[in-house]
């Protein structure tokens, strides 16, 4: 029995025909050959393709696009040159308008792989898209690297390989990351700086990170190199603020490890100011080279009113803003709390969330350094039980320790803002026993990728 299945699976290297169910969670189309699920790069739902398998193991199978045999009326012509190497975007090849519904269908898809909640009776809104979706990210973190001729370039490492794919301009980045890089580029050929290898783990410049204000058009450069001291630094600085007179602040970061991460712990002053300042609608934030923020600010507004929505304030309720980086969700839902606190393990965004609180006259907003599994707690001993706890995690979701202290402490809102469908919907499975969800809002921060936001309001049962 069992070698007649092993004779079913696909082998590598054959070609066969395939329909394209849906979008995977990677933007990869999605089939099934013989009950085996096939996951094939640029392939859309409904198109008719034959497929190279190109690898595959007992559970499911990877392929190439041979040929097209049925077209999907959402198909578009890429309009980046390098959209094919790059691997930065997944989606260019699929109509805007279209995008949106499969990202829906890909919350969708997570909460049926995990969750035994009924996906039918739970209310899974629209997606919300951008009117101009490209040149929408703030911040660029491009590695460098030497061309074949010997030339400094800069970009990002293909799809699946560790091959840098010079990126001269890129068609979801502000302009002004764009040209930053570029200039800062000349200047380090100028220099003759000596690039990094991630072999030999010889060589100074690792990367340039170039992050803008939109509101403001001020820009901040961020060096990464693997030693804490590099030849000319001061002259390069001074010839980017000559060069550049937009970017306000000029910093050092230093990572030495043998890391894919861009950014080391330490950071020092090059030139100019220590942060750039940024708007959100009336609120204004002060950022640090480190400091997370939004890459798609006008997204961000949409994101975080759909947060106000599902936190339903009324002016009484204290609020937490759990993970809250530079305090952003935060601040934003401030003025329609009794009082909000704010917590992170990365002291540089607290620092700044603090003087960004400050500045703002905000006399009802406290933030602190540490986990929520430590202050909450804390702060409930002493008689502060929030009425809304808000959550904006990492990729890797919440930690299963914070989820336990939401539950002790009952909030009677809980809303989780969420950059990752498969671990958003772990985690509302694990809530479902003490809190409903009243609807999930799809928000499409990063167009033409696979990635979704998705802003859930669950209520205390």
């Amino acid at each position: 029995m069992k070698e007649k299945q092993q004779g079913a699976l696909l082998q590598k290297g054959q070609q066969f025909p395939l329909t394209i169910k849906r979008l995977g969670i990677n933007g990869e189309g999605v089939g099934y050959f013989k009950k085996q699920v096939v996951f094939v790069p640029g392939a859309l739902p409904g198109e008719e393709v034959v497929v190279e398998a190109t690898n595959v193991q007992a559970k499911y199978a990877e392929g190439t696009v041979r040929k097209v045999r049925k077209r999907s009326e959402h198909r578009v012509k890429p309009p980046c040159p390098v959209y094919e190497q790059c691997g930065g975007c997944q989606l260019q090849h699929l109509a805007y308008e279209q995008q949106l519904n499969e990202k829906r269908d890909i919350v969708i898809q997570s909460m049926e792989r995990h969750t035994k909640l009924s996906v039918e009776k739970l209310d899974i809104r629209p997606t919300i898209g951008m009117e101009d979706p490209w040149h929408y990210r703030n911040k660029s973190q491009f590695q460098v690297g030497r061309s074949h001729s010997g030339d400094i370039i800069a970009g990002l490492y293909g799809l699946n390989s560790h091959k840098l794919v010079p990126i001269k301009e890129c068609i979801v980045q502000h302009p002004k990351t764009n040209k930053t890089t570029g200039v800062v580029r000349k200047i380090l050929e100028k220099f003759g700086v000596s690039v990094y290898n991630e072999r030999t783990r010889k060589g100074d410049v690792r990367s340039i990170v170039v992050r803008v204000g939109f509101e403001t058009g001020e820009v901040q450069v961020v060096l990464v190199t693997s030693k804490p001291e590099f030849p000319k630094k001061k002259e390069i600085a001074e010839a980017i603020q000559k060069r550049l007179p937009e970017v306000t602040s000029i910093m050092h970061n230093i990572n030495g490890e043998k890391t894919s991460v861009i950014f080391g712990h330490k950071t020092s002053h090059l030139a100019g100011n220590m942060v750039i300042q940024e708007f959100l609608g009336d609120v204004s934030f002060e950022l640090s080279a480190r400091a997370f923020f939004q890459l798609n600010p006008k997204q961000t507004l949409k994101l975080y009113d759909e947060a106000k929505k599902a936190a339903k304030l009324t002016g009484k309720e204290k609020v937490v803003d759990a993970y809250c980086g530079v305090g952003t969700i935060g601040m934003w839902l401030s003025d329609g709390a009794k009082e909000v606190r704010g917590m992170d393990v990365i002291k540089e965004s607290i620092d700044d969330a603090k003087k960004n609180a400050k500045k703002h006259g905000m006399k009802n907003a406290t933030y602190v350094t540490g986990t929520a599994e430590h202050w909450l707690p804390k702060w409930v001993k002493e008689g502060f039980r929030p009425d809304v706890i808000v959550v904006d995690p990492p990729r890797t979701g919440c930690e299963r320790t914070f989820l336990d202290t939401v539950k002790q402490v009952k909030p009677k809102r809980f809303v989780y803002v969420s950059c990752n469908p498969s671990t958003l919907a772990k985690d509302l499975q694990y809530m479902s026993k003490d809190y409903k969800i009243e609807y999930m809002q799809p928000v499409d921060m990063f167009p033409h990728t696979a990635h979704v936001e998705c802003v859930v309001s669950l209520s205390l049962k």
